[in-house]
């Protein structure tokens, strides 16, 4: 009877130990596939986006007009300098403004909400939130300024064309200038991030986002030559605007030197963002 029970029991010492349930951490894609989903379903990300793509097109397709019409009137100097494919993209400088403030709204708006303090308690690896956020945000915004700069180029150089003016994507520097004009929406964009991360506030980093890209460049305008031209070379606009300019000038950097502007830029702000969201509360 007592080799029946023992030959009968079993054997716990071969039973697979109970694997204690950790909590899982936060996975990198999860958090970029939440915040993708928070951003499309706030009605200002539609709105915004629209409003981007809308003055890059309505306001480029205005200026191509307005310079053809008075073509016969410009000197050959103005002739000469002209650049087709900037001046298609002219309303990249007021669509910067709508994709910046987005950029801000991102952040900030969880902030006033208080929707960041659920946020941070579900992923409390603050430094992977503000990286999906970059990561969502830096996505759509550049397949929304790829449209709206490939629209506004056609639109543009079919009003330029009727004065010969016009050129195509083959054409040396063009497609590169494109692509430029795509990044720099973008780099608008997360600055704005960046600054809503640092500032917290809406209007302080609107603020902020505005001082650097409009008001910096009219004080540099203020110091003496050569030093104005230079200062205006390394600030976020300027460093920008060489990235979708086809034809070189003195004032703007080269595209290669206006791209390693642009992301020194980025590092800063980040650098200090990524300080600030991990050591305050929220």
């Amino acid at each position: 009877m007592t080799n029946t029970l023992l030959r009968t029991a079993p054997d716990l010492s071969a039973a697979p130990d109970v694997e204690t349930r950790k909590p899982r951490r936060p996975i990198f894609a999860n958090v970029v596939t939440s915040e993708w989903t928070k951003m499309r379903t706030v009605p200002s990300t539609v709105w915004s986006l629209l409003t981007t793509i809308a003055i890059t097109v309505g306001l480029g397709s205005l200026l191509s007009w307005a310079y053809v019409s008075r073509y016969d009137r410009l000197t050959l100097q103005e002739r000469l300098t002209f650049d087709p494919t900037a001046h298609s993209l002219s309303g990249l400088f007021l669509a910067q403004i709508a994709i910046g403030v987005l950029g801000v709204l991102i952040i900030t708006s969880e902030y006033t909400t208080g929707l960041i303090r659920p946020t941070f308690t579900a992923t409390p690896q603050r430094r992977v939130v503000l990286a999906a956020k970059a990561t969502a945000f830096g996505i759509i915004a550049f397949v929304i300024s790829a449209v709206a700069t490939l629209i506004a180029f056609v639109v543009g150089q079919s009003i330029l064309a009727s004065k010969h003016l016009g050129v195509s994507l083959t054409d040396p520097g063009v497609a590169r200038a494109l692509f430029g004009a795509s990044a720099y929406l973008v780099f608008i964009g997360l600055l704005g991030l960046a600054l809503g991360t640092i500032v917290r506030r809406t209007a302080g980093a609107i603020a902020a986002l505005f001082g650097l890209v409009l008001v910096l460049p009219l004080l540099a305008l203020a110091l003496p030559s050569p030093w104005s031209t230079d200062t205006s070379k390394l600030l976020p606009g300027q460093a920008g605007q060489a990235l979708f300019a086809v034809h070189h000038t003195t004032d703007l950097l080269t595209p290669t030197l206006g791209a390693i502007v642009c992301l020194i830029w980025l590092a800063a702000t980040f650098t200090i963002a990524i300080v600030l969201i991990s050591r305050r509360d929220a």
